[in-house]
């Protein structure tokens, strides 16, 4: 089960990655590179090449719950790595950027150190972790704590807000997204047969709100970045807070997981980390509009 759960992980990101590039690219040119609005939202609606991001990008969030549904957190979650490459490949070619040297160091970064990451998680993660009340109504608590603190800076500081916050909150919430997904999974198709019966409705509230305002973040973030660079946020953020939940409140690690394996780990997260880092701060488009905004105080 834990190969299959892979697989539709990997053709998951492949979705998710040209879903990203088609949206982000006509974010950028419904607005301009100013912040997302309501009126420029309901003109979204209406793009074609918005719309049919969204339906590949609903066809990788499908395919990535049947991986939650089958393998782990800590397995399935830093695959989406694979999307970064995807999208920086596609987005390149579609606006005619020319990729750098410090750009191909950075991805590389991301997609080997979440690349490591699973091929040691993979033998080291309890597959069958039952979660129980206390566990779920952990993850739910820590949720909203989370959504009170990035929804009350989005309504106080709305206009000073730049690209990585929203790709910090984004990555956050649909961390969270991602364990309440594997959790509603799990206990629909518990053997008990009481399918949605077993659905604590906390939890769907908690998975509406933190999906609803994570989507809004992630156009948002479209508006004033890359869709490579809101991916790499995405792929590592995402999976860094779903495998610390996975791992600290679902105890989804084997208890005779050896030390060494146990740093290697923590080496590949941290070299996802400094690509994702080295990516804000060196891709072309990035270097583009910092030149841009020197440029405008000057005058």
């Amino acid at each position: 089960m834990m190969w299959l759960a892979v697989v539709c992980a990997v053709a998951g990101a492949f979705f998710l990655a040209f879903g990203a590039q088609r949206q982000g690219s006509a974010v950028q040119n419904n607005t301009g590179g100013l912040a997302l609005g309501g009126a420029s939202f309901l003109r979204l609606l209406k793009n074609p090449r918005w719309v049919f991001g969204l339906v590949l990008l609903g066809a990788g969030m499908a395919l990535n719950v049947v991986a939650l549904t089958l393998g782990t957190l800590t397995v399935v979650q830093p695959i989406g790595a694979i999307a970064l490459v995807i999208t920086t490949i596609v987005n390149s070619r579609d606006q005619g950027i020319r990729l750098n040297r410090a750009t191909v160091v950075a991805i590389t970064c991301c997609v080997a150190g979440s690349a490591l990451f699973v091929l040691m998680a993979v033998n080291v993660v309890a597959e069958n972790t039952h979660v129980n009340t206390t566990q779920e109504l952990t993850v739910v608590l820590l949720l909203a704590a989370v959504i009170i603190l990035f929804g009350g800076a989005l309504v106080l500081f709305k206009h000073r807000l730049k690209a990585f916050f929203y790709i910090l909150g984004s990555g956050v919430l649909f961390g969270f997204v991602a364990v309440l997904t594997r959790i509603i999974s799990k206990q629909i198709f518990d053997p008990n047969g009481l399918f949605l019966l077993n659905v604590q409705w906390y939890s769907v509230i908690a998975i509406a709100a933190a999906g609803g305002l994570g989507s809004w973040f992630v156009q948002s973030a479209y508006a004033s970045g890359p869709p490579d660079l809101v991916i790499a946020g995405l792929t590592v953020i995402d999976p860094i807070v779903g495998i610390a939940i996975g791992i600290a409140i679902l105890g989804e690690l084997r208890d005779d997981v050896p030390p060494v394996v146990a740093i290697a780990m923590a080496g590949a997260a941290i070299l996802a980390i400094v690509g994702v880092i080295a990516l804000s701060r060196h891709h072309p488009d990035v270097v583009k509009q910092r030149a841009a905004a020197k440029k405008e105080q000057r005058k």
